[in-house]
């Protein structure tokens, strides 16, 4: 079973009381593993946290520490007294969490499909190192809200990011299939409400949901299963969902083209070699061209989701980048890992 738990986070301005219910899970390393940073991983385009159900098993049992995050407005978040599900609200969300639940420790945040531009533009806010000051000069016209979380775990272990002076703690980062090169969300932010609640009501469909599923597979006959139906659409059946989608669809989505280029900490671009979604000879290799430190691996016999077709591989894939030299944990910075779950059991899942 997968269990899905609940923090509370900073979200800034776009909340009524400025903090937020975030749901994720936690794959705790089921072994030591002090070559590894851990790794905060963010799921796609109106999905959730139990998108990662089978990867996270496998890169926990090779030593590696995964909290895999609902962004704020989709998965299993609070969808109650929120002003903005926008892109702008949902990186700050996920600041929150990670100053809540990692103490802003050194981290590699990872992304698959649209969850890649959340990562971007997370990371652009947030690299460690020489490349952050550069990287918060060119951002600087950019409004954003600073999270701040009244959490006493979260402050003990906020030193880990200061020791030494580096305004950030993304230290890398893993792009599956993602989503980089393309802003917004096109002709949809104009839509008038009623029109937009009506494509709403269309993408919470079991024909448009299936539909998804089945185009996301190199071999749907084995994955776009009825279960990964229900898996993918429940979320969908809660209350307030649609007025965060509407929210999300009005504020013009994420804008991550510009910001590719600024991550210049180590980057593993993972792709499926049949993806019918995003065509991987266009864009995987676009982002090793366009950013500065980039290893591309294919994913071979895996469509859009090699997290979900090919977990074993995709896991040895993240390894193997995550024990690399340029990756090692830096020590001086202390202990780097995140804290157990603050709050109990909050929903449970079978595979």
């Amino acid at each position: 079973s997968v269990n899905n738990d609940e923090v509370i986070a900073s979200a800034g301005c776009n909340i009524t009381n400025n903090h937020v219910g975030i749901s994720y899970i936690h794959f705790a390393a089921q072994r030591s593993n002090q070559k590894t940073l851990p790794l905060l991983l963010v799921h796609g385009f109106d999905s959730s946290s139990l998108e990662y159900r089978r990867l996270g098993p496998q890169l926990a049992a090779l030593g590696i520490d995964v909290y895999a995050v609902d962004l704020l407005g989709w998965g299993y978040t609070q969808l109650t007294q929120v002003k903005s599900f926008s892109a702008e609200a949902k990186v700050d969300a996920l600041e929150g969490f990670w100053k809540t639940v990692g103490g802003n420790g050194q981290v590699v945040v990872g992304g698959a499909s649209l969850g890649g531009a959340a990562v971007i533009e997370f990371a652009a806010k947030n690299l460690c190192g020489e490349g952050a000051a550069e990287t918060e000069t060119a951002a600087a016209s950019i409004t954003s809200t600073a999270a701040s979380v009244n959490d006493e775990n979260a402050n003990n272990n906020a030193n880990n990011n200061n020791a030494n002076n580096n305004t950030g703690f993304v230290r890398g980062t893993v792009l599956i299939d993602a989503q980089g090169f393309v802003d917004g969300i096109g002709p949809m932010s104009f839509l008038p409400a009623p029109l937009a609640r009506a494509g709403i009501k269309v993408l919470q469909s079991v024909p448009l949901r299936n539909s998804a599923n089945q185009m996301s597979y190199y071999n749907p006959e084995t994955y776009a299963t009825e279960d990964a139906l229900r898996v993918g659409r429940l979320h969908c059946l809660r209350d307030g969902w649609e007025d965060g989608m509407l929210s999300f669809m009005q504020s013009g989505g994420f804008r991550p083209k510009q910001k590719v280029s600024q991550i210049d900490v180590p980057t593993l671009v993972l792709w499926g070699r049949q993806d019918g979604i995003l065509d991987g000879k266009e864009f995987a290799q676009k982002f090793i061209d366009t950013m500065p430190n980039a290893e591309l691996q294919w994913v071979e016999e895996c469509g859009h989701v090699p997290h979900l077709e090919q977990p074993e591989l995709t896991a040895g894939y993240i390894k193997d980048f995550l024990e690399s030299d340029e990756m090692m944990p830096m020590t001086a910075r202390g202990s780097v890992g995140g804290v157990d779950s603050l709050f109990g059991n909050f929903l449970s899942f079978l595979n």
